[in-house]
């Protein structure tokens, strides 16, 4: 489906255009209706739905673990795109979902290796709440632009299991996989020496006991950082554009405007609306001079010397910014949404969900040329704001058509998904409490509630050995 050998493409000099050339996106074959869980939690209606902007959670049953679920990504993005094993030379997962403390994911992942006999593969596990996925990615990019890079592409999958102990925040979970090819020539390109960065020692959210898939969370702080890493971030990004585009003599300021897209981590949809609305807030302040009377900041004079430390929690200055950046939310973000709304909150794949989701709703001509901006949060806490340029290159048969392609089923896939009631998604959850790192299981789930082509747990030996088999499978991967 892509170049005929990757190690063609390998030049002397550096590869060009290193970015994702391909995309799988993979999430359970069941979900609960936030407006139910409403309704079965006994709070008032709208919590849920409106509160936090979800309209539906997807959930794993006994049958998958974070092994299964990066399989089943993995495999289903080497087909689709008709790829050889051998062909890849790098394997990297992030995630912040641990079943061994020491075998990482990624050997795992190396038995869909083992018939094409391709063992030399580089990379293991990289792990940290939410942001394990982007840092597994920035290491695929670094190789193939090192002098280790043999031509060969590198593989990136994100995966984690979010789920919560009874509470507030249970309706903000969810589950999936992402899994996305690295190499030259991509339709999505990294923009070089374009990332913000933000690192910080915090516990706004962790998971202390092995023994409990269960998070402690504290969900004022995590708001808190959530929102002053975005400011950090975006400010060290802003400063570095504005750096280069001062070195090709463009005498131009920044701004949101720059971006045909701005996606984020979603740890809930509502959140994502404040966060954009915090990023036009941050180019109010940075503007030297910002024109009240008209345009995004009409009538906002009265705000130009807030401390933006001081407004996490002023809800006048939040209401004044998601209402001034309404159109550029309608436009720029709530595409990204389809994904988080309808699945949840996947952790270190929930910001490629949502670049999936731009992806899969809008044609070649829309997304040509396009900048899109990402940040990435990991509580605990790391994060990054950079971009990503979409190739001009819109002609059919491109490599940006051909991913276009393969995501042209995502809603499809996301609405074929079979409802459960509220009780049986509470009974799920209980039974991943009590077998969670229980040897000698055999998991209850039936398995033909999976969707065709899925990898699930067959069995955890007494010494935790876990055995997986795939799903009967019936080759057309157009299908769920």
């Amino acid at each position: 489906m892509f170049e005929s050998d990757p190690a063609s493409i390998m030049a002397t000099t550096w590869p060009k255009d290193v970015g994702i050339l391909a995309m799988e996106v993979y999430f359970p074959s069941q979900y609960v209706d936030q407006a139910d869980l409403e309704s079965f939690d006994g709070v008032s209606p709208g919590k849920y739905t409106e509160g936090l902007g979800q309209a539906r959670m997807g959930f794993c049953s006994d049958r998958e673990d974070i092994n299964s679920l990066c399989l089943t990504a993995v495999q289903r993005l080497m087909e689709r795109n008709r790829l050889a094993y051998d062909s890849v030379g790098r394997l990297e997962v992030g995630t912040e979902t641990i079943i061994d403390k020491s075998k990482s994911v990624k050997t795992v992942l190396m038995q869909l290796f083992e018939a094409c006999g391709n063992t030399d593969v580089e990379g293991v596990d990289t792990i940290n709440a939410c942001y394990g996925g982007t840092a597994a990615l920035f290491n695929a990019v670094n190789w193939v632009e090192s002098t280790y890079w043999d031509g060969r592409y590198a593989l990136v999958v994100a995966g984690d299991i979010a789920v919560y102990a009874t509470g507030s925040a249970r309706p903000t979970g969810g589950a999936g996989a992402v899994a996305m090819l690295v190499g030259a020539n991509a339709p999505l390109v990294f923009d070089r020496g374009l990332r913000g960065t933000h690192m910080k020692h915090v516990y706004d959210f962790y998971k202390p006991d092995m023994l409990s898939e269960y998070p402690v969370v504290n969900g004022k702080l995590s708001i808190e950082c959530y929102l002053s890493a975005l400011d950090r971030c975006y400010s060290v990004y802003r400063d570095k554009i504005q750096a280069q585009w001062k070195k090709e003599s463009t005498d131009k300021h920044f701004s949101l405007e720059d971006f045909g897209f701005v996606v984020f981590h979603t740890p809930y949809c509502k959140l994502v609306q404040k966060s954009l609305a915090r990023l036009m807030l941050n180019d109010f302040h940075s503007n030297p001079n910002p024109n009240t009377e008209t345009g995004p900041f009409a009538g906002l004079e009265a705000l130009r010397d807030v401390k933006l430390e001081e407004t996490y929690f002023d809800r006048d200055v939040e209401k004044a910014f998601m209402k001034a950046s309404t159109e550029l939310f309608e436009h720029k973000t709530k595409p990204s949404l389809l994904v988080s709304n309808q699945n949840g909150n996947m952790y270190c794949p929930s910001v490629y969900g949502c670049l999936a989701s731009v992806i899969a709703q809008h044609t070649l001509q829309q997304l040509s040329g396009q900048k899109i901006g990402v940040f990435s949060y990991g509580s605990g806490l790391a994060a990054t704001f950079y971009s990503l340029t979409v190739t001009q290159d819109s002609t059919p048969s491109s490599g940006l058509d051909k991913l276009l392609a393969s995501q042209s089923d995502l809603k499809v896939r996301l609405d074929s998904r079979r409802k459960v009631p509220p009780a049986v998604f509470a009974e799920n959850m209980k039974l991943r409490e009590e077998v969670h790192h229980l040897a000698s299981y055999v998991p209850q789930s039936p398995v033909v509630d999976l969707f065709p082509g899925t990898w699930y747990l067959t069995q955890v030996d007494d010494q935790h050995r876990r055995i997986y088999t795939r799903h009967a499978n019936d080759k057309d991967l157009r299908s769920p």
